[in-house]
């Protein structure tokens, strides 16, 4: 059941309950007697909090009003959702159900920590998104009316969450056609997704955890109590496997607006050290989180940005590179920042296959659909802060039908350094006919360059087109694809409540790498030792089906399969380390080296939110 927050808060003051005695104070907060029946559409008299919760994610007294609940306020939330958490200090001692619960106020509530309340109100299952999002819900109780009895009382000792206290499993599977666990008894010794329900609403604490993903633009950051799960090299929590989730991943928010007290900057393997301490919450951008009413301190690790080593003098340095929305609408500053990125620590590739470059007049949506304003202040900071000057290879999309944001026409872009390599160009390529191969003297070749990979195909609806093109090192031929796979938007999330959870994105990358596969393999059935390399944002695990859809029968292979598995990932998603980029090669690139360049996705003062990587080898 979900219910819209109905924005009513009716506050009743102890005054109006007449003298409250010692024995009256401490009945608010202690096991009441037998329930008794108050009437229809509502619950009996005496309900706890435990009797809320249930000892299943839905409320057994959903859509039912309660009054008198009685516990000890928590933590106050003054912003977003308005509201505060209540715990019953005492429970009935079944670790399945939850002793703690959220009362939606609507407006700044006006209880603080450690004051003994009664709550009434109607009780409600609220998800965020709506449940076609495949959210879990959040019981709590709305249209309150809601009793001080006293103030200044000690908060309930909290739950220590650490490596002993969450299970390594994660969730249960659901049952049903679409896999609900809604219903399910909780399990928490069991599972990870239950052990946190049993907690909604609970005071817990984390201690001295590593900081898994880095301070965000929404201020909040990722930790880690588990600390030996999935590590990286670097300090942060790898994404290894639709069956790894890491259950030790926990978000924390802060209760103190950040104009009061700005919230922490922190990097992935720093520490937030000492208390972390504030009720336990739910929110659809990662789900299960630590709402701090106490924040610890972060202690700054030594993280750097990664800087690969230059190319000899007979390597082709190839590489890829998610610019997150570039256009002339982006500050100078981080033009000036991509380009610094790509001299000194990408050591300036022969050649670039950027993704998310957008038309001359960004995110307004006019009809524009050139890009040559936005290439040519990205090519001039490059050769301001010491690098070659690039020149640029790229096909205009129709307009609105990439994706993207609206208005921006994103595309893929080739950039090459004149100086090292050659482009060869072959006209006729536009945003709607395709390139094909061809044999030109023994070897493929394009017949189009730049040219699109079928363009129309189904595969590509309001997604990127793939961009060809064929260079030239050292007198020997190399063809490039540049990708950018269509997002995993409407996936839903680890932490949904259908288990396992749906991935409806995949569908269309799964056509897609069917059609690059295709077409690499046109290449090598023209030429079998045919250079080819296939790269971009696949936005798709190394260990996923478009993955393997791409390298089928052997006419590509994955090179991040070449790295340690602690170094294989470009990307952080709510505290998980991932591959979303590839750089993906035929079997004629018979040695290479590769690497990922870390200089993004772990920091917070990030340029992109993806790592960049360079692919280096003799044609």
């Amino acid at each position: 059941m979900t219910t819209p927050r109905t924005p009513r808060r009716l506050f009743r003051p102890a005054a109006a309950l007449g003298a409250l005695t010692a024995a009256a104070v401490t009945a608010a907060v202690l096991p009441a007697g037998p329930a008794a029946a108050t009437g229809a559409g509502s619950a009996p008299a005496g309900v706890r909090i435990h009797d809320i919760q249930g000892d299943t994610r839905l409320s057994p007294l959903a859509g039912q009003r309660v009054s008198e609940v009685p516990g000890v306020v928590t933590g106050v939330r003054p912003y977003g959702s308005r509201g505060f958490w209540f715990q019953d200090t005492t429970g009935d001692g079944d670790p399945a159900t939850s002793e703690g619960v959220f009362v939606f106020t609507g407006s700044a509530p006006t209880v603080e920590p450690g004051d003994a309340v009664l709550v009434g109100g109607r009780v409600d299952e609220y998800t965020y998104s709506g449940t076609g999002s495949g959210n879990q819900s959040v019981t709590q109780i709305s249209g309150a009316r809601v009793s001080v009895v006293s103030s200044g009382n000690a908060l309930p000792a909290p739950v220590v969450l650490d490596s002993r206290a969450v299970p390594e499993r994660y969730a249960p599977e659901g049952t049903g056609p679409e896999g609900a666990i809604d219903a399910l008894p909780l399990r928490p010794q069991r599972y990870a997704l239950d052990r946190y329900e049993s907690l909604e609403g609970m005071n817990v604490r984390v201690e001295d955890a590593r900081v898994v993903g880095p301070t965000s633009r929404y201020h909040d950051l990722w930790v880690t109590i588990e600390p030996r799960q999935n590590r990286t090299e670097r300090g942060g929590t790898r994404y290894a496997g639709y069956d790894e989730q890491n259950s030790g991943r926990v978000k924390i928010t802060s209760l103190t607006p950040v104009a009061e007290r700005p919230f922490p900057r922190a990097d992935t393997g720093d520490v937030l050290t000492g208390t972390t301490e504030g009720p336990l919450d739910y929110d659809q951008f990662g789900g299960y989180l630590l709402a701090a009413r106490e924040l610890g301190e972060v202690r700054s690790g030594t993280l750097r940005p990664e800087r690969t080593r230059p190319q000899d003098r007979r390597e082709l340095a190839v590489a890829t590179y998610n610019v997150e929305n570039l256009s002339p609408a982006t500050d100078a500053a981080t033009f000036d920042r991509l380009a610094q990125g790509i001299v000194d620590h990408l050591a300036a590739p022969d050649i670039i296959a950027l993704e998310e470059i957008q038309d001359d007049s960004g995110p307004t949506d006019d009809g524009t659909v050139t890009a040559g304003r936005t290439l040519r202040l990205l090519t001039d900071a490059i050769a301001a802060a010491g690098g070659p000057r690039y020149a640029w290879r790229g096909i205009d999309p129709e307009d609105r039908r990439d994706g993207g944001q609206p208005g921006g026409n994103i595309r893929n872009v080739f950039l090459f350094n004149p100086e090292r390599v050659s482009f060869v160009d072959r006209a006729g390529g536009d945003a709607t006919t395709p390139t094909g191969v061809v044999k030109h003297r023994g070897r493929a070749a394009l017949t189009h360059s730049p040219g699109r990979v079928a363009p129309e195909d189904p595969a590509w609806e309001d997604s990127r087109k793939p961009l060809a093109g064929e260079f030239r090192f050292r007198g020997r031929p190399v063809i490039v694809v540049a990708n950018h796979f269509a997002s995993k938007g409407g996936d839903q999330a680890l932490h949904a409540r259908f288990q396992p959870p749906r991935r409806s994105s995949e569908d269309q990358r799964h056509a897609q790498a069917r059609v690059v596969h295709a077409f690499v393999k046109d290449i090598l059935s023209v030429q079998r030792t045919a250079d080819v390399v296939v790269l971009g944002d696949i936005n798709d695990f190394e260990f996923s089906t478009t993955t393997r859809l791409l390298t089928g029968r052997g006419v590509l292979e994955s090179a991040v399969l070449s790295l340690p598995r602690d170094e294989r990932y470009t990307y952080v998603f709510q505290g998980n380390a991932q591959v979303l980029d590839q750089t993906l090669v035929s079997p004629g690139v018979r040695r290479y080296d590769y690497d990922i360049v870390h200089l993004n996705a772990e920091f917070a003062d990030q340029v992109s939110d993806h790592d960049p990587q360079v692919l280096r080898f003799r044609p």
